[in-house]
Order: structure tokens, then C-alpha cells, then sequence
């Protein structure tokens, strides 16, 4: 059998899609990655590297066009970084994702069950409430958009399809008086300079909207000046920050906050429920389909007695407030101080009592949950894309609840971590997935596991 070698030219047809999205075809028995290809097209291919684990290729020309493939209406499409399904139609994206989050169950999970449903974005654009704008210099002026994938070098960006549009007015802003006014972006490699990146949050259903310069330092003398221009050009933010960050590395959000006008925080509402944002606390980016995620998630939640219910991994307690209305009594715990006191607000302003936040992480707090003989009836998760560690799994295990509701943004921890429910007695039941962030790979997924009795 030949052996497949940098720079050899091939005639492939593409069976499917890598969990990025990229088309993949099959030499010799091995898996060729080619970004942009689309199922069932053939494409005359050139390999580009070829490891132990797999093999890219670089599409050469298209040869049989699939019916599914669009013209990207993004001009900056597989040069940012940000996106990767422009090419697909949206109901091929869809199968894409829902395909992806199966491969990942039956793969790395070994489950027999699979997600026969998946809850697509009604309008796919411009669906982001939350933008973080890399700022950097090309020659010699400062400029905003974001990093090429990875890579540090900066691909300058107008108006991004997905994006709410007040953070690229604000970037512009923001990045127009730097030039006039000789301000340095900052330099990662010595450290000098200023901005890093510029953060802005949108409400959907409020006029709120916040901004928050994130810097190496304070603009001394040219703040105040930087603040009026920022009002006067985006009469729409209702709130102004800067946040001092001096940690090397990619730590966006990470430092000291200073209020330079209006309000840090932003309402919004999920539901019949108000939310206060603080900058630091996690919300979701595409508000109307979390909706959904969560009305899902209940429905999960209550298959079954529903006298308590604890959450773990809750943020500003969104998916508290929602779990509030169905059980008698909710305990949510969550790591970030500044998201416990939002969600404490957030309870009291919407007239909850059932609610108890405690601020601690999911592993320990779960053990003292557990050692304090709480057992609920269904135990809900959210975890970041890292998923749960083992001993936040052993420990929620150990409570044996009923069920247990796992939300995820990444299919392969999620995989990983309902075999290690297998292993403790809990069975994978159910699965929805949810398209959160059309355009892109990324995909949410949330599973119903119940106890093995």
C-alpha cells in the first residue's frame, strides 16, 4: 500500500465532517482533513502535513459541487478565526452539529442512545449579545477585529455577521482616539502599550449595554476625554469600564474594575425573569436560544419528584430562577463571588424564596452537600468546556439523585464524563441538542441520566 506523502496531489470524495467542521475523505484507510469541503463533493486535494494522528489536505479545485454549499456572506470567513460553517447551508450546519454531538456520544461515550432532536437559531445573525475585540497594531496604527486562528496575528474586522453591531462602533471609537491621541495598544511580547481588548454586553430585551476597555493601565489625563467621545459617538451604552489587567497571557476579564460612567451592570430578561449582569459573570451569548436550553432542561429536571433540585456550576442563576418555578426548594452553588451576589439579586428581585446560592467550588461543595446528608431529588450541571473533574463527578454520583441534568458546550467532555456516570450507576436516558452559536462549530448539548436502580 503506498504511503500518503506531504505535497502528492489526490482525487477525493468527502464522507463526512471532523468535529470543526472541516470535510473528511479517506486515503488508504486514512482520515484526510480539508477545510470548506462538504459532504458528498469531490475535490482535487493536495496534502499539507501528515502526522501519526492525521492527515490535512488543501482543496485544490471543486470538482461536484454538494447542494448545500452557499457562498460565505462574510467577507473575513477562514481568515478571523471565529467562524467555520459559512460555506454549509444552515440546515446542512445543522445536521453537521447534531451528527457531531452523536459521533462524540457513540465514540468517546459508547452510548447506544443519540440525540434525535437538534433546536436550531431562528435568525442566525447577529445573534452574539457579547463581543471581546482584539486590539492591535498594523502599521503603525491601532486596529481592532480578531486574532487568526491560532495565532496572536490580528485580522482586522468592519462588521461581524454575528456580533450585536455596538461593539464594533465602540471599537472603532475606541481605537480612532487612540490613533489621534498616540496611544499605544498593548505589546505582548514587552509588556508596554495600553488597550488589549474592548468587551462589550447588549441586552435583548432592555436598552442596556455595557463597555469595558480592558488595559494594561489607566489612560491618566485622556480618560474623561476617551469617556466623552465614547458618549457622545455611542449614545447607547448605558455603562463605561475599565479594567486594569497586567497578567501575561489570555486572561480577558481577569484584574480590577473602575466605573467611568452609568451603570456596570445590565438587565435583561430570560423568560418572566429579570437578570442584573455584572461584566464578570457568565451569561449566555445568544440570550433567546438559552430560552430554549433552559425550558429543555426543566423538562429534564422534572421527570420525576421535584421537591429539590441542586445546580452546580449556576452563574448568575438563570437556570436557578427557571428550576424555582417547578421545585419546591433549589440550591446553586458557583465558583465566581461576583456571579453568587448576581444571583442572590437576581432571586430577590424576582420574588423568589425557594433559593438558596452558596459561592464555592463544585467538587467541594457538592462533598459538603453530600456529607450533610442532602439528597435531591435532580442534580443539574453546567459546567465549563473542560467538563467536570472526576472527584465533582464521584461526589455528585454519591448523593444519588434520581437524575442528573448535564449541560455542555463541549460533546467530547460530556462524552467522557457520562461514562464516568456509567461507571456510578447513572444511565444516559435522553439527549436535545441546542445551535447557541450558528456560524461556528461550537454547539450546546444538554442529557437526561438517571439512576440505575
Amino acid at each position: 500500500m503506498e504511503m500518503i506523502k506531504k505535497n502528492k496531489e489526490y482525487i477525493v470524495t468527502i464522507e463526512g465532517y471532523n468535529s470543526e467542521g472541516s470535510g473528511v475523505a479517506r486515503i488508504d484507510g486514512r482520515a484526510v482533513f480539508i477545510p470548506n469541503a462538504l459532504k458528498g463533493e469531490v475535490w482535487h486535494i493536495k496534502v499539507l502535513k501528515v502526522t501519526a494522528a492525521a492527515v490535512y489536505g488543501k482543496g485544490l479545485e471543486l470538482l461536484k459541487r454538494s447542494p448545500e454549499r452557499r457562498e460565505p456572506q462574510c467577507p473575513y470567513f477562514s481568515r478571523c478565526g471565529g467562524c467555520s460553517t459559512w460555506q454549509m447551508s444552515y440546515e446542512e450546519e445543522l445536521c453537521f452539529k447534531l451528527t457531531k454531538v452523536n459521533d462524540a456520544l457513540n465514540h468517546i461515550g459508547r452510548q447506544t442512545v443519540t440525540a434525535k432532536e437538534i433546536i436550531g437559531c431562528g435568525d442566525p445573525l447577529r445573534y452574539r449579545n457579547k463581543g471581546i475585540f482584539n486590539i492591535a497594531e498594523i502599521e503603525g496604527q491601532t486596529c481592532f477585529g480578531f486574532f487568526r486562528e491560532r495565532t496572536h496575528e490580528l485580522v482586522p474586522v468592519e462588521h461581524c455577521l454575528i456580533q450585536m453591531p455596538l461593539g464594533e462602533k465602540v471599537s472603532r471609537a475606541v481605537c480612532d482616539f487612540m490613533n489621534r491621541n498616540r496611544i499605544r495598544p498593548y505589546h505582548e511580547e514587552d509588556g508596554t502599550g495600553t488597550v488589549r481588548y474592548i468587551f462589550c454586553r447588549s441586552a435583548v430585551c432592555t436598552k442596556d449595554a455595557v463597555a469595558c476597555i480592558i488595559s494594561a493601565r489607566g489612560f491618566g489625563a485622556f480618560t474623561q476625554p476617551l469617556v466623552d467621545e465614547l458618549r457622545d459617538l455611542c449614545p447607547e451604552l448605558t455603562g463605561i469600564l475599565l479594567c486594569i489587567n497586567k497578567e501575561k497571557g489570555n486572561a480577558v476579564l481577569s484584574g480590577d474594575y473602575y466605573t467611568l460612567f452609568g451603570n456596570p451592570d445590565l438587565t435583561d430578561y430570560l423568560g418572566r425573569n429579570e437578570f442584573v449582569i455584572s461584566p464578570q459573570a457568565f451569561y449566555q451569548v445568544n440570550p433567546k436560544q438559552a430560552e430554549k436550553l433552559y425550558v429543555k432542561a426543566v423538562e429534564y429536571a422534572c421527570r420525576g419528584e421535584t421537591d429539590t433540585v441542586l445546580e452546580l456550576y449556576c452563574g448568575a442563576g438563570t437556570i436557578s430562577m427557571f428550576l424555582a418555578e417547578k421545585f419546591r426548594e433549589v440550591t446553586a452553588t458557583e465558583i465566581m463571588p461576583e456571579a453568587i451576589e448576581n444571583a442572590k439579586a437576581n432571586a430577590e428581585r424576582n420574588g423568589f424564596t425557594n433559593i438558596s446560592f452558596l459561592c464555592g467550588d463544585a467538587a467541594q461543595t457538592a462533598a459538603h452537600y453530600r456529607d450533610a446528608a442532602l439528597q435531591p431529588n435532580c442534580i443539574v450541571v453546567d459546567p465549563p468546556r473542560k467538563g467536570m473533574d472526576e472527584e465533582a463527578v464521584s461526589n455528585v454520583a454519591s448523593m444519588e439523585p434520581d437524575r442528573i441534568v448535564y449541560i455542555s458546550c463541549n460533546p467530547a467532555t460530556l462524552a467522557r464524563d457520562i461514562l464516568r456516570f456509567n461507571s456510578r450507576g447513572y444511565l444516559l436516558e435522553e439527549a436535545t441538542v441546542v445551535d447557541m452559536f450558528p456560524k461556528t462549530f461550537h454547539v450546546e448539548t444538554l442529557v437526561l441520566l438517571s439512576r440505575n436502580t
